[in-house]
């Protein structure tokens, strides 16, 4: 997404600079660095601390020395916040966030469309959270610090040049004190949708831009909106065009406006222009302007993720619109995909090529994701001709139709995706919410969580009435709850799951063969016969 300056009042978040510190390699030559990561955002912390509970290394770079200024990403899906508890942060998210699960969809003042986005109890995490993606930033900085001599927070260390070779990378760093150069088995570009090692690389996106603008503000206020998604298309407070109101906490609400193909960025963003149109959506002006900026976007991936020793995750890497959440939820998700695989090939448990299986699966991901993405916008900003007739066709009949209304698209929010895995053991009995290449569901076990038993390592679930051993491998024997029974088991007595080091289900049997098993740990290692 392409972002125009944004407008910086004095915001609610209290930013506090961490510090520089001038780097060794300044002063020497510095020893080979096993990962070196660029972009401490969401994404490169995420991977640092991934990394780390892996066993593996790593300096992080960053040409900032303060979290991200103004709340940018603000939904965070059940998936991530998974993603997040077992990186160590997911507690700290959901007690600042706002929960909800519910979205609403008007046309005009009228309700024509709502969904609950997790309709069953018995997960340990929310379908959303929204928070501010700064708190994000903070929670793992904070949990990084935990890996003294693991992992290496440089900040206002800005890469300004690269040399690839066949086993490594040669980085170019400038800092405050000048600049100086470190070597890398891995680099992994986690700077962003305006990414500078993707330029280096002279690497384009293959996609779409949309040139409709946005203009997307944070204002504090004290309110009774409900926890929920409002979206509206033609509202009464914005005739002809579409917005968007999120609670967030410190009593915050984003708010996302349509402002047409033909809008200035440079006017709209100034605060006179801003604060009449905000005062429009919430009925008073007792509000104050956190933050805003004026957007527009593309819908777009690299055509490969894996460059050799450079390796690209989220914004770098691909590129949606923010309607429907997918743009941070899909970056957590590469992480989730990779650090795994990558910390086996540093150990020397796997070979480089098993990167393959990252970059075949974070594609198809990255697909999926833009696909929705870019089917969201085409509905709420419809060109001229067939599109815009569907679209208004779709909305007048949602209003007393109900097989209209879940074609009203105001943005299919994330969901993980299920991976076309090859070679998974897949008995078709058992349930289909658990089927190979999607996440094991959660449920409630005892007095805990099963995903809390799950990843880390490749895992054997044993459910029901399923016994034997298989050496070598971690077990886990979870009670049958009536949770588990309905996400795992079905009509059957016994099953075994497979379960990948980023949950991710491998294969499933109801009569376990030793063989097999060992094939589908194989598959997951990228060893062939």
């Amino acid at each position: 997404m392409g972002r125009a300056a944004g407008v910086i009042a004095k915001m609610a978040y209290d930013y506090q600079p961490f510090p520089y510190v001038r780097p060794t390699g300044l002063d020497r030559k510095e020893h080979r660095h096993k990962v070196v990561i660029v972009g401490a955002g969401p994404i490169g912390l995420a991977a640092a601390i991934e990394l780390a509970q892996h066993g593996v290394a790593s300096v992080v770079l960053d040409d900032n020395n303060v979290v991200s200024v103004g709340s940018r990403a603000i939904c965070w899906s059940k998936r991530s916040l998974e993603i997040l508890d077992r990186l160590g942060v997911g507690a700290a998210c959901l007690v600042k966030g706002v929960t909800w699960k519910v979205g609403r969809t008007f046309h005009g003042g009228t309700e024509i469309y709502n969904f609950d986005l997790l309709p069953e109890a018995g997960h340990k995490m929310p379908a959303f959270v929204n928070l501010q993606q700064y708190y994000v930033e903070e929670y793992l900085v904070r949990r990084a610090l935990e890996f003294p001599g693991v992992i290496e927070l440089r900040w206002k260390n800005k890469v300004v040049g690269l040399v690839r070779q066949t086993d490594g990378v040669i980085v170019e760093i400038e800092t405050p004190d000048g600049t100086y150069a470190i070597e890398t088995e891995w680099l992994l570009a986690c700077d962003g949708a305006n990414s500078d090692i993707r330029r280096m690389m002279k690497l384009h996106f293959d996609g779409e831009m949309f040139e409709e603008k946005f203009l997307i503000a944070d204002i504090e206020m004290t309110a009774d909106f409900p926890s929920e998604r409002w979206f509206w298309f033609e509202p009464s407070f914005h005739p002809g065009q579409s917005a968007l109101l999120h609670k967030q906490p410190d009593n915050i609400y984003r708010i996302d406006l349509q402002l047409g193909w033909g809008a200035d960025a440079n006017v709209e963003r100034q605060p006179e222009r801003i604060i009449p149109r905000i005062e429009k959506v919430v009925g008073h002006s007792d509000f104050r302007l956190d933050w805003a900026s004026v957007y527009s976007f593309r819908c777009g991936r690299l055509a490969n993720f894996v460059h050799g020793r450079v390796v690209f995750v989220g914004d770098s890497a691909h590129v949606v619109s923010p309607f429907g959440a997918r743009g941070g939820n899909g970056g957590l998700q590469d992480v989730d995909a990779l650090c795994w695989r990558l910390a086996a090939i540093v150990q020397g448990r796997a070979e480089a090529e098993i990167l393959g299986h990252y970059d075949a699966e974070r594609c198809h991901g990255s697909d999926e994701n833009i696909q929705n993405s870019s089917r969201t916008t085409r509905f709420m900003t419809p060109a001229d001709g067939i599109e815009k007739t569907f679209r208004d066709a779709v909305l007048a009949l949602a209003h007393d139709c109900a097989f209209a209304r879940p074609l009203v698209n105001s943005g299919r929010l994330s969901l993980p995706c299920t991976y076309p895995l090859q070679n998974a053991p897949d008995d078709v009995r058992l349930p289909a919410c658990s089927v190979p290449g999607s996440v094991a569901p959660d449920a409630p076990i005892g007095a805990g969580w099963l995903l809390d038993q799950l990843g880390g390592e490749p895992t054997l679930l044993i459910l029901g009435e399923g016994s034997g051993q298989f050496a070598g491998l971690r077990q886990v024997r979870a009670d049958v709850t009536p949770e588990v029974r309905e996400r795992y088991l079905g009509d059957l007595n016994r099953a075994y799951y497979l379960i990948r080091p980023d949950q991710i289900i491998a294969g499933r049997w109801v009569d376990l063969d030793p063989d097999r098993v060992q094939s589908a740990i194989d598959d997951i290692w990228g060893k062939r016969p």
